[in-house]
């Protein structure tokens, strides 16, 4: 029977029970504080675990917990110690041998400030009630029907019927319910779709109630259905246009009234403009509603980009910059922000450099509305990577607003990266030195302290002194010498690359390094970091100043042996090298010290080195000026001519494809065969025998285009000369090139007559 059955189960189960014992186990863990209460979180885990009659485990589990104490009696007059005591007495989790550690959270908790509230941007649920939202009746989510029927009435009705069922949408919860009520939505729908135009009021409240749903990603399919966006778009464009012609309306009343007082028709019309400006204002108030509501529900639904590029091809950025034209700042916000996110894809930005956006945003800053110009801020950081529409900010004059921003702290991360962006382009670095730009900037590096300068404020610094007028206003006063304190004390190399910058203009900025070169010459050794010596190295190098004596830096800081170490290839980083060679170059300019390095065997190290990096134009256009460098001192030039091969591979470099190496081996060479008659014959060889197989390719060229039968007219017997040379075609082309160095020997005055002539 049943009851037996349940007499039999209930017997098996004690049966069962009884073989088994039970463990239960508490680690304690680790305490922490609670991120926004004042309170701790005690944290353990609990091992439960199930035994047979041995003793072996049948089952285990583990299972993390914690446990939060709250301190409601702790405040700045509360004795720390004796609180930690009690806890630790009260809390069986908590060891007595963590008192200390309970006292010093305790201590945290009670000097913990509280979290500032930041103003946000406005959120879309936060879209306050607008005029025609009041009503004298509370809704209720059970008299659906009720409001349903009231929308397929006059106008009126369907207001009142629209504005209940928004009440039922703000509400979160209530928004599955309205989901299941296809009835509902549909006739909100159809209403929308016929009567918008006749009702600002019913086609703000409708637009309003799907607002609430697009809030929520998980009903935008819901709204794609019903196509609101598509019907959002035509009445803001619709809305738009209709500005337009009452703007239109405005102006001509304006024009209509006489400029004379004493006109007895003036006060009339006076009177009938400014009802009219009334009646507009009041019309822009409730437009302005409609237009929030409906760019909130696309930008809700502009979460799919695949929504979005519908949008786009629909105009959307057209619309959203023409509103840019308004003077209500909620509504600014967000379109604002819809720009802001439409931006970050290029057919949307040059758009916006289309519709002169950039002239549109410059009114808006600064502004008193701190969302406004925050947000307004950031659009402008995404439109600043494009080269034109940064040109385009200078001209409308943002430079001076946004530097004048720098000294506010919520908005100075994103102005000084605007500004960044600007300085990139040198057209506009100059424009820097008429603001007071660089003054703050050097205020801020200063203010630092032992911290590392922020890198965007680094970075825009060192952009800026590659300006000379820029840099003439950072060294005013003290500024190199703090600098140069600096960047040798944190080893800091962006600081070094900014003074580097500095360091490249010509003139008197150069004299101010004078005191400084045995410092950065002490900064050169294997010891320090690779970085940093490169921004040393490239200071050093750029200081072509007569009155140094490069001799004795070389000697004091023994610096020879370390340059000729860094020459081989693979011995540091190429960069370090490149430095190496430049600062040799600098450094050759000098007599003595250009013995000092050929003596020292540099000369082949650098050949060696151009060897291995014959494909980096970087590399050879700075060792080939190393040997135009040398070959200026009489001694140095025995060095290059007689000892090395170095004029032989400058000949190899003379028709380079880079415009800069040929000029400064055609420089070096000329030098050379003005010194050495036997290189100075070899050199002019090479040079005719490259000018004359342009010749010969160009005539072939010639010879084979049907075109032009005659190269020399209609007569055929005027290429009798040239035929001594080209009887046999082609062939003979290539024997005489191989055989170039023979002719050349021999006849050579004669055949550079003929073709240079």
């Amino acid at each position: 029977t049943p009851k037996q059955k349940m007499v039999l189960q209930g017997f098996f189960t004690l049966f069962f029970f009884s073989c088994f014992v039970f463990f239960r186990k508490v680690k304690p863990g680790n305490i922490d504080v609670h991120p926004t209460e004042k309170a701790l979180v005690v944290h353990y885990e609990v091992e439960a675990s199930i035994r047979g009659e041995r003793g072996d485990a049948v089952h285990e589990e583990r299972k993390e917990c914690q446990k939060i104490i709250r301190l409601k009696s702790l405040n700045a007059s509360t004795d720390v110690a004796l609180l930690a005591r009690k806890v630790v007495e009260e809390c069986k989790l908590i060891h007595p041998s963590k008192v200390a550690e309970v006292e010093h959270l305790l201590f945290y908790l009670q000097n913990r400030k509280k979290p500032g509230k930041e103003k946000k941007l406005m959120k879309p649920r936060e879209l306050t009630p607008f005029e025609g939202m009041e009503i004298d009746e509370e809704a209720n989510i059970n008299k659906i029907d009720e409001y349903v029927e009231l929308l397929y009435e006059n106008i009126p009705e369907k207001i009142r019927g629209s504005t209940l069922i928004l009440h039922l949408a703000r509400n979160p919860d209530n928004l599955e319910e309205l989901l299941r009520n296809e009835t509902a939505l549909g006739a909100l729908a159809r209403v929308l779709r016929e009567d918008w135009k006749q009702s600002v009021e019913l086609a703000t409240t409708i637009v309003y109630v799907f607002f609430c749903f697009s809030s929520f990603s998980q009903f935008h399919g819901l709204i794609t259905h019903y196509k609101i966006g598509a019907l959002c778009m035509n009445i803001i464009e619709h809305e738009l246009k209709r500005y337009d012609l009452w703007q239109d309306e405005l102006d001509k009343k304006i024009l209509n009234i006489p400029l004379r007082d004493e006109d007895p028709d003036n006060l009339a019309l006076r009177k009938d403009h400014e009802k009219a400006y009334k009646k507009y204002q009041s019309l822009l108030v409730k437009q302005e509603q409609l237009l929030r509501v409906a760019l909130y529900l696309l930008l809700n639904l502009a979460e799919d980009t695949r929504t979005e590029l519908k949008m786009r091809n629909k105009n959307i950025v057209h619309l959203l910059v023409k509103t840019l034209d308004r003077d209500s700042e909620e509504l600014l916000v967000l379109v604002v922000s819809f720009l802001k996110k439409l931006s970050i894809f290029l057919e949307n930005k040059n758009d916006m450099a289309e519709l002169d956006t950039v002239e549109k945003l410059a009114r808006l800053v600064p502004c008193e509305h701190e969302d406004l110009l925050n947000v307004a801020l950031r659009l402008l950081l995404n439109l600043s990577f494009d080269t034109g529409l940064r040109s385009k900010m200078v001209q409308v004059g943002l430079l001076p607003k946004l530097t004048a921003l720098l000294g506010s702290e919520s908005h100075k991360q994103i102005v000084m990266c605007i500004l960044y962006h600007i300085s990139i382009d040198d057209r506009s670095k100059s424009m820097f030195a008429y603001t007071d730009c660089i003054p703050q900037l050097m205020k801020m590096v200063f203010e630092h302290g032992e911290e590392r300068i922020d890198s965007e404020l680094i970075s825009f610094c060192i952009n800026l002194a590659a300006n000379k007028r820029n840099a003439h206003i950072i060294c005013e006063g003290n500024g190199l010498k703090m600098l140069m304190k600096r960047a040798l004390k944190f080893k800091d190399p962006l600081l070094m690359k900014m003074i580097r910058n500095i360091s490249q203009h010509d003139g008197p900025l150069k004299q101010l390094f004078l005191d400084y070169v045995g410092d950065l010459a002490a900064q050169i050794g294997p010891d320090e970091d690779e970085e940093f010596v490169i921004e040393c190295l490239g200071t050093l190098a750029n200081l072509t100043i007569p009155d140094l004596d490069w001799e004795l830096l070389l000697r004091e800081y023994n610096l020879v042996p370390y340059l000729k170490d860094h020459l081989k290839p693979g011995s540091a980083e190429d960069d370090l090298i490149l430095e190496v060679v430049i600062m040799i170059g600098t450094v050759s300019m000098d007599d003595s010290c250009a013995v000092m390095l050929a003596k020292s065997g540099i000369i082949p190290a650098l050949i060696e080195l151009l060897n291995a990096q014959q494909e980096d134009d970087e590399f050879v256009c700075q060792i080939v000026y190393v040997f135009y460098q040398m070959v200026f001192h009489q001694a140095t030039r025995d060095v290059i001519i007689k000892d090395t091969q170095a004029p032989a591979y400058l000949i190899d470099l003379m028709h380079d494809k880079n415009t800069e190496i040929r000029k400064v081996c055609d420089n070096t060479l000329d030098i050379i065969a003005e010194y050495d008659e036997e290189w100075g014959r070899k050199i002019q060889s090479e040079k005719f025998r490259w000018h004359n197989s342009q010749w010969l390719e160009m005539v072939e060229s010639r010879q084979m285009d049907e075109a032009e039968p005659y190269l020399y007219g209609d007569d055929p017997d005027g290429l009798e000369q040239a035929d001594l040379f080209y009887s046999t075609g082609k062939s003979r082309i290539s024997n005489l090139s191989l055989s170039l160095s023979l002719s050349l020997s021999l006849s050579g005055t004669i055949l550079g007559q003929y073709i240079f002539k």
